[in-house]
C-alpha cells in the first residue's frame, strides 16, 4: 500500500471511530455505504476480443447496467461474471474460449464497475442484475463467476429451476461474514458498531447477512457445479469451502489448485481450460 493511500486508511478509520463515539448507529451507516463502494474502478483497454462483441444496455433501478454479447443464436447462452472492483474485461480468456466454441457469450459489468453506470453495488442488486439478464436478455444454460459475482450468482440460481444448468465457480466469495469480518478488521471498528451495521443489512434486504451463504444456498441447488478454490487465497478461504467439500454433493467437482491466491487462480491457463471445458 502507497503511503497517500495508507493516510487516507487511517484518515478514513479515525472518522468513523469518532463518529461511533457519538452514534454507533452512524457509523455504522457510513461503514455499509463505503461496504457497498467500490473505489476502483477498471477502465483499462478492452480486449481484442470486445471489438468483435455486440453491446446491450439494461436498466435496473434508474441504473444503466453495459454488457457485450459473442455469437447470438449460439447452441449454448453462457454467463461470465466478474468479482468486486473488478470488470468483464478481466475474463476475455474465458469469452475467447466459450465463444470458439459456437456459444453465445453474454459479459456485464455490474454496477458501479466498469462501463456500468452507479456508484454502489449490494449483493441484491447483484442478483437483480443476473435476474433481469436471464429474462430480457435469454434463458441461460451455463454460467461462470469469480468472487462476489460468485456469491450473486449463487443466489439467482436457488430461485430459478436449474436442473440443466452448468456453473463453474472460481474462487467465489462462500459466506458473507467472512466478508465482513475482514471489513471490520481492516477499519477497526468495535462490535457495537458491528451489530448497527448488521441491522442495517437486515432492514435493508429482509434477512440477516448470514442468509447471503453458498452453503446454505446450496441445499436447494441441483445446478452441475465446478468449483476452483486455491489453497492460498486469503480473501476467500479454504476454510470456508472445507464444510462444503465435506458433504460430498453428487453435483459439485472440486478444483484445488496452490500458490494462486485469489486473482491469479482465475487468469491461470489451467483453470480456464477447465472452466470452459467444464461448460
Amino acid at each position: 500500500m502507497k503511503l497517500g493511500q495508507i493516510l487516507a486508511v487511517n484518515y478514513m478509520r479515525a472518522r468513523l471511530n469518532l463518529l461511533a463515539v457519538l452514534s454507533k448507529k452512524r457509523a455504522a451507516e457510513k461503514a455499509l455505504y463505503i461496504f457497498s463502494t467500490p473505489f476502483y474502478r477498471n477502465n483499462k483497454q478492452l480486449p481484442p476480443v470486445f471489438d468483435k462483441a455486440e453491446k446491450i444496455s439494461l436498466r435496473i433501478k434508474g441504473t444503466t447496467i453495459n454488457g457485450f454479447r459473442w455469437n447470438p443464436g449460439g447452441s449454448k447462452r453462457i454467463l461470465v461474471l466478474h468479482g468486486f472492483e473488478s470488470s468483464c474485461r478481466n475474463f476475455d480468456a474465458y469469452i475467447v474460449g466459450l465463444a470458439e466454441k459456437g456459444y453465445e457469450v453474454l459479459a456485464f459489468d455490474a454496477p458501479a464497475h466498469g462501463v456500468s453506470g452507479g456508484k454502489q453495488i449490494t449483493l441484491p442488486l447483484y442478483i437483480e442484475m443476473i435476474t433481469a439478464i436471464h429474462f430480457q436478455v435469454g434463458i441461460l444454460q451455463g454460467m461462470m463467476a469469480h468472487s462476489f459475482g460468485g456469491m450473486a450468482l449463487m443466489h439467482f440460481i436457488e430461485k430459478v429451476p436449474n436442473a440443466n444448468m452448468r456453473v463453474a465457480l472460481v474462487a467465489p466469495l462462500t459466506e458473507t461474514n467472512t466478508a465482513i469480518n475482514s471489513f471490520f478488521r481492516f477499519l477497526q471498528l468495535n462490535e457495537a458498531v458491528r451489530a448497527e451495521f448488521e441491522k442495517l443489512i437486515e432492514a435493508k434486504s429482509g434477512v440477516p447477512p448470514s442468509y447471503f451463504s453458498i452453503p446454505r444456498a446450496l441445499q436447494n441447488i441441483k445446478a452441475s457445479i465446478l468449483w476452483v478454490q486455491d489453497e492460498d487465497d486469503e480473501v476467500t478461504p479454504l476454510k470456508d469451502v472445507k464444510p462444503v467439500m465435506d458433504l460430498n454433493y453428487p453435483n459439485i467437482t472440486f478444483m484445488i489448485t496452490r500458490g494462486l491466491g485469489h486473482k491469479r487462480v482465475y487468469r491461470d491457463r489451467r483453470v480456464v481450460q477447465a472452466v470452459v471445458d467444464f461448460l
